[in-house]
């Protein structure tokens, strides 16, 4: 088994402007040290060392963990020096924050091996650039927004719309907005058979301040029911395609957009609706979110009008480009859900979820993460049906790094992706066909982008 020796960033350094110069002094110091070591090479993204185990050291501070190696067997021979060196150079630069550890000695890493294994794939992976909100973030790397639980909203007039939320700060993509428990939860949605009677009860067992902020919602069904008008018109699933939805004081009042830049969901495990940033909003700008299911432009009309939605006005040749393209997403949908092609013309299967891919982000643009979180799942299921694990995981990374962005990291189907791209072979799928059997480590090494992806999605192989 060997023994592990190293050391740790703690805390791990921050984005800030003084963690990052001091992070590039440090590897400065290190590639002048190693110069004309043959051991050691650069890489695009980091520092290898070609002994023991390889430890890296990555060009981005923010994202180092851990520098450590097995110090004892065959293949160990001269790495504790090395180990050391680095350790004492960052020393330097760090104090305190590096914490040396030897298993051997019982002394054991602060951070988790999962922990550990995340950070070494983000070094291949170059960072975002991402608009600091404050000075303090940009020197620190601390966010005050984030450190005094600032709303990063605001609930304001909107033109033609009513009321809306505006960003009160730069957004970034990803970030969670808001995270927002129901006044209640009802089910048969949007059907009449929805009793006043039943509603009530549920609108007395409110405070006095949540009964107001439910009446003053809009109702786009007036007439002698306004507590069902209201909840037609204002409640969101729980969950996709669920017959369950819930009203909520302030997200029922984020509006429509047919390219929107906000996710709403539903989590299940915090029985709560999440909004979060599908890519990064300026301050001053509406929070929007998307209330249709997909349809052209006539058939989502309906859909709008019940949330009373404004429809995003389109010139007639991109009305008939965009109703084109929906028409051919519903298609290749339908035909990657077909079980039969899946286990007899799996080929053709994942052909159609990267034709899918293709026309998502032609059609929705920023917006089609939770679209392609789904196709990336789909993909996972055609290639585990099949035995194939390596580009499985591969599938399963991509979804749960898109419903990240969308849903957060809490979310159970995030979660449920994250446990898939690590063991793709938990999934019930696994083993019902060995076409495609390939271990989960047999991932081709050296390919570029345009290759990877070819073999990725199984072109020309």
């Amino acid at each position: 088994m060997g023994i592990d020796a190293g050391f740790d960033m703690v805390p791990r350094l921050s984005k800030g402007a003084v963690d990052r110069q001091n992070w590039q002094s440090f590897i400065e110091v290190i590639k002048g040290h190693y110069e004309k070591d043959d051991q050691v090479e650069l890489k695009p993204n980091y520092i290898v060392f070609k002994v023991g185990e390889h430890p890296l050291l990555p060009f981005e501070g923010h994202k180092f963990l851990r520098f450590s190696s097995k110090i004892s067997g065959s293949h160990a021979n001269g790495v504790e020096e090395y180990i050391d060196t680095v350790r004492r150079v960052a020393k330097v630069s760090f104090g305190s924050r590096v914490r040396a550890w030897n298993e051997g000695a019982d002394i054991w890493g602060i951070y988790n091996w999962q922990e550990v294994n995340d950070s070494f794939r983000s070094y291949e992976q170059p960072g975002e650039f991402e608009i600091p909100t404050s000075i303090a973030q940009y020197v620190f790397g601390t966010d005050p927004i984030s450190d005094l639980n600032l709303p990063l909203f605001s609930v304001q007039p909107v033109t033609d719309k009513g009321k809306g939320l505006v960003a009160r700060f730069n957004i970034g993509k990803g970030e969670r907005i808001l995270s927002e428990k129901p006044f209640f939860t009802t089910q048969n949605l949007f059907s009449e058979s929805m009793t006043e009677s039943s509603i009530a009860t549920k609108l007395k067992a409110l405070s006095k301040t949540e009964q107001r902020q439910f009446l003053s919602l809009h109702n786009n069904f007036p007439g002698k029911h306004p507590f069902s008008g209201i909840v037609r018109t204002n409640a969101l699933p729980c969950g996709s395609d669920s017959v369950i939805g819930g009203v909520y004081p302030t997200i029922c009042l984020i509006n429509h957009s047919c390219l929107p830049n906000a996710h709403n969901s539903w989590n299940s495990d915090a029985k709560c609706e999440t909004i979060h940033a599908i890519r990064r909003i300026k301050a001053g700008e509406e929070i929007t979110i998307s209330y249709d299911k997909g349809e052209p432009y006539d058939a989502r009309r309906a859909t709008l009008k019940m949330h009373s939605a404004s429809l995003c006005i389109l010139p007639p040749v991109d009305l008939q480009a965009s109703d084109a393209r929906r028409c051919q997403i519903r298609l290749l949908d339908e035909a990657i859900g077909d079980p039969e092609r899946v286990i007899n013309r799996p080929e053709e299967s994942l052909a159609n979820c990267h034709s899918l891919l293709r026309v998502l982000e032609e059609e929705y643009k920023d917006g089609a993460g939770a679209l392609i979180a789904r196709l990336y799942y789909d993909a996972f299921q055609i290639s585990i049906t099949h035995g194939d694990q390596a580009r499985a995981s591969a599938f399963a990374e991509r979804a749960f790094k898109s419903r990240v962005i969308c849903e957060g990291e809490d979310s159970p189907e995030t979660q449920n992706m994250k446990g898939l791209m690590e063991k793709p072979a938990m999934h019930r799928n696994f083993g019902a066909s060995k076409r495609w059997r390939t271990a989960k480590g047999l991932v081709p090494k050296g390919l570029d982008s345009v290759g990877f992806e070819k073999w990725l999605w199984r072109r020309g192989s």
